[in-house]
């Protein structure tokens, strides 16, 4: 064989070699991509949230915080799944440096993308803040601030340094926040709230009662303490309202019971009618000075809507049924006073 074919037959043996070497060069190569893009696909469909029973969980992220802090947070909560995958997408969409404080709920197979995505963009889930049967600002405040991140000092703080605002500006009902809410933005949003609620019709019917919408929040406050039925709250509306027109003092026992600050009492006695107190309605005609606690809706329309008759008495019936018997006159009343005392003393309720 001449040498320029032996020549031809090595080049082309080693062309085959490195054809060889780099196919199994680029299959490698492939492996490798093909590995580390089923990985990020995996570490990003995967579900990544379980929760015990399958339902939802909520996450709730501290002002301030940083991804550590959230890490903490998810942890406590012992619904993750993968906590490196979590870990990895967080960095490669840059979560881990953009954190965002608010409430978000996880729902149980919740993919990792998912949960990165709605982290990062700040998808946060609003709560329902509900508060009644509230008698104080302090207690109003802690009620909100075990329903939102603010604090009751924080919350407090907001409404004595707004000298116009008290307990009046609070409608009870159920509201919808975001957790992260601050004390002054939760001020702000109840004076708008206190404006949409205070509506034309409203507004009319105050005038038409020849009250402010302070003195209507102030009288509600007082009906609201005399009776837990709605239904005979216009009623007893309508006796303040009697009594008002006729300039009599309002002798209304829940002021007695504000001015002494013993909620305790089941039992107004003579002995508490005689305390010095510009809330004390026995002593002082009119309207006391601000609302002996924070009125409710039923209560506020119960005196816009009062009921027109001509009883200026009122009492609790002797049957411990918690409603009322009304009267006209004096001597009526004592007759029905006199049978609720008597069911007093028969239940052994003496203060």
């Amino acid at each position: 064989m001449s040498d320029f074919k032996l020549k031809y037959k090595e080049k082309h043996r080693k062309g085959n070699k490195s054809l060889k070497l780099v196919f199994y060069l680029f299959a490698v190569l492939f492996i490798i991509v093909f590995a580390i893009l089923g990985r990020n696909y995996y570490y990003i469909t995967k579900p990544i949230i379980r929760t015990a029973d399958g339902g939802n969980i909520s996450l709730f992220i501290h002002t301030d915080s940083d991804f550590q802090q959230v890490k903490n947070e998810i942890s406590v909560l012992n619904v993750l799944t993968d906590n490196k995958a979590f870990e990895w997408l967080a960095k490669r969409s840059q979560y881990d440096k953009n954190v965002h404080p608010g409430r978000y709920v996880l729902t149980d197979g919740m993919t990792n993308q998912q949960l990165i995505n709605m982290l990062r963009m700040g998808y946060q889930t609003p709560v329902k803040v509900v508060f009644h049967n509230i008698r104080t600002v302090e207690q109003l405040a802690k009620r909100v601030s075990e329903q939102i991140e603010a604090d009751s000092a924080s919350i407090v703080e907001a409404i004595r340094k707004n000298e116009t605002i008290d307990a009046t500006y609070f409608i009870p009902n159920t509201y919808e926040f975001y957790w992260n809410i601050d004390a002054d933005d939760f001020l702000e949003r109840m004076i708008v709230e206190y404006n949409i609620f205070w509506n034309e019709q409203r507004l009319q019917k105050a005038k038409s009662q020849k009250l402010t919408q302070r003195q209507v929040s102030i009288l509600a406050s007082i009906v609201d303490k005399e009776t837990t039925k709605t239904s005979e709250m216009p009623t007893i509306a309508g006796v303040y309202l009697n009594r008002l027109n006729k300039r009599w003092p309002l002798q209304a026992d829940p002021t007695l019971i504000y001015a002494i600050g013993d909620y305790n009492i089941r039992r107004v006695l003579d002995v508490h009618k005689k305390i010095d107190s510009p809330y004390n309605t026995y002593k002082h005609a009119g309207l006391p000075p601000g609302p002996i606690c924070i009125p409710s809706i039923a209560s506020i329309d119960a005196v816009l809507n009062a009921e027109k008759h001509d009883f200026y008495y009122f009492c609790a019936k002797d049957d411990m049924s918690g409603y009322h018997v009304f009267a006209r006159n004096i001597n009526e009343h004592n007759r029905n006073a006199e049978k609720y005392r008597k069911a007093l003393n028969k239940s052994k309720i003496y203060k």
